[in-house]
């Protein structure tokens, strides 16, 4: 938290009072972002006299505003406190220099954010996605050929719920595919559900959990929605990869598109229930993307600007591999061009281009093509 004096008691005093006003009775968000337009901070609120306020709320907010802090106040304001004294716990205001800048213009952004975590999150560099948990089949497929792709540009980001950040995870490619931010509909101290506690710490290790409701803070079916705004909030775009004709991953990107974000969706098969929350998307002017690189150019990034070579510890590789590799060169080659210039059976080919597209080394193209992936030099020789 901002502050000039960093006393611990001044700190705690700045805390109590945006306690205050984010728990004040009858208040509300939008009642607190008006008093903090006419006032500026909440201690300049709570410092007005009661005349000023009634002015601005009326009498009987003016009275609870005028109040001294609950004794339930005081005790949050002792436990945030002390939740904030431990490593990679910290509370940001709404203001604040630390405060995320893309986040702080959406019409309602938070008074506070608590986060946990290694990092903590910055603008929006690129689109956040999201994917209905149940991600199966076709589209299963489809996320892992995107994220493979995505793993090599920062620019692109998890932000969603637990069954998106548990598939970008498992791949263990942080420093490639850039710090995962959990927006949770709990307390950030809570795990919710109890399931993903292993996943939640893997994410506050490499990224970080952020949640704009007080410490202890039960899981109530009214949260999770409202954590959609801060999910496009914190992303210049929303990627929704499969959703029902009702999820929450639609109540997101509706939100994104009102705050202006970029909205993309991946198209699936008619016939598929988790492919008609897309299709309603892109009937409603959502882009239609079967590719990071048409994200990348619709964000106006040179996709060539954002693949970073390999750093992951070496996949091994056999020698049919390294000859594909090697006959390929670093332009796109068509299938049967490379059936000829290998020498290797219809099969053989196969199986080393599936071997290679896995290891994150090849990229198949439209039009029977495939092409290697900028910084691919291959693993090490299988023995």
């Amino acid at each position: 938290m901002q502050d000039t004096d960093p006393t611990p008691a001044s700190r705690l005093a700045l805390l109590t009072d945006w306690l205050r006003l984010q728990g004040a009775s009858g208040v509300g968000l939008q009642g607190a972002h008006a008093l903090l337009s006419c006032f500026g901070s909440p201690g300049a609120i709570f410092a007005a006299g009661h005349a000023d306020l009634a002015a601005q709320v009326g009498e009987r907010l003016a009275r609870a505003l005028c109040a001294p802090p609950t004794r339930a106040i005081l005790e949050q304001a002792d436990a945030t406190a002390a939740w904030c004294s431990q490593p990679g716990h910290h509370v940001v205001v709404l203001g604040d220099p630390a405060y995320p800048q893309a986040l702080s213009h959406i019409p309602d952004p938070p008074l506070l954010l608590y986060i946990k975590g290694a990092h903590r999150p910055a603008g929006a560099p690129g689109p956040g996605h999201r994917r209905q948990p149940q991600c199966h089949g076709p589209g299963q497929g489809e996320c892992r050929r995107l994220r493979r792709r995505a793993q090599r540009c920062r620019r692109l980001r998890g932000v969603g719920p637990g069954a998106g950040h548990r598939r970008s995870r498992a791949r263990g490619r942080t420093a490639r595919a850039g710090a995962t931010v959990a927006v949770i509909g709990t307390g950030a101290d809570l795990v919710y559900p109890a399931r993903n506690r292993a996943l939640a710490e893997r994410i506050a290790q490499e990224g970080c959990i952020v949640s704009e409701y007080a410490l202890g803070t039960p899981p109530t079916p009214g949260n999770f929605p409202r954590r959609n705004r801060i999910i496009s909030g914190l992303s210049a775009g929303v990627l929704v990869v499969e959703a029902a004709a009702a999820s929450g991953s639609l109540i997101t990107a509706r939100v994104a598109g009102e705050q202006g974000r970029e909205v993309f969706a991946l198209p699936g098969s008619i016939h598929a229930p988790l492919a008609r929350g897309c299709h309603k998307l892109i009937r409603e002017g959502a882009r239609l993307v079967e590719t990071v690189d048409e994200i990348l150019e619709a964000m106006r990034v040179s996709p060539l600007a954002c693949i970073e070579p390999a750093t992951d510890t070496a996949v091994p590789l056999d020698a049919q591999c390294m000859l594909v590799l090697k006959k390929m060169g670093h332009d796109p080659f068509e299938v049967d061009s490379l059936l000829s210039h290998s020498g290797l059976q219809i099969g053989q080919l196969s199986m080393a281009l599936l071997a290679l597209e896995l290891a994150g080394m090849v990229e198949r193209l439209p039009g029977s093509r495939v092409q290697r992936v900028v910084g691919a030099t291959g693993g090490a020789l299988a023995g």
